[in-house]
């Protein structure tokens, strides 16, 4: 059963009220979460499903069903006594794990900056709490600091970050728009989700950000690897805090 994705449109909501919808051996359905499921480069949500009865449901991953629009949410091991106590239909408030979102939105919205100041087409991606990396596919060499100090530089310019829906028809007409070679925009619902950081990025993006640039705080570019003749690697971390 399709599931309402409510961080689509709004990533800053913790959590939600839904009812169970499916419950199987990947894990629980919900009718609407806020639980991101992985994809397009980002890891799925942790969290938890609080239930009326005072019980809590530790979930330790979300993922995509197998059908398009199902989100499966994953739970933690050794919670078989709990799980055995659901059923279709009940009410639980589901929580998203804040801060380890937040990670995610600042870093996924990092990798935007970073596309634009490395014009090329994107082959890999990878969003998690501890680090963020993009492959771009490309032959010149990149320095480590240019780069740090022009993400630095994009984050003080507090730009505003906004996503919107436009149309297929109006994708296919900008196909510049796509900058991953590994990761295209879901087809078939007439829509596509594109998210632009004002006056800096604009491309197709499912995932979760942050408001403003300025809420990404202190990022580095950690390391630059050659990763074959054509792909150049670069992997982010957030700076360490000044003592």
């Amino acid at each position: 059963m399709t599931t309402e994705e409510l961080f689509r449109e709004d990533a800053a909501l913790d959590d939600c009220e839904a009812r169970i919808t499916t419950l199987d051996e990947t894990g629980v359905q919900l009718d609407r979460t806020v639980f991101y499921p992985l994809g397009g480069g980002q890891a799925g949500d942790r969290g938890e499903l609080r239930l009326a009865d005072g019980g809590v449901l530790q979930i330790a991953d979300t993922r995509k069903g197998a059908a398009p629009g199902e989100i499966v949410h994953v739970p933690a091991p050794g919670q078989e006594a709990l799980l055995a106590t659901l059923a279709v239909g009940q009410p639980v408030t589901a929580r998203i794990d804040r801060a380890r979102r937040e990670r995610h939105m600042r870093f996924h919205t990092a990798t935007h900056l970073l596309c634009a100041l490395v014009p090329h087409p994107v082959d890999g991606c990878s969003i998690t709490a501890e680090s963020a990396r993009l492959d771009f596919h490309m032959t010149d060499p990149l320095d480590k600091a240019a780069l740090t100090a022009g993400l630095a530089r994009l984050v003080a310019g507090a730009h505003p970050v906004r996503h919107r829906w436009i149309s297929e028809a109006e994708l296919d007409a900008n196909p510049g728009l796509v900058r991953s070679m590994s990761v295209q925009p879901p087809r078939g619902l007439g829509r596509v989700r594109v998210l632009e950081i004002e006056g800096v990025d604009l491309q197709p993006c499912g995932g979760t950000h942050v408001a403003n640039t300025a809420d990404i705080g202190a990022v580095v570019v950690t390391k630059i690897e050659k990763k074959s003749a054509q792909t150049r690697r670069v992997v982010l971390g957030f700076a360490a805090p000044s003592a």
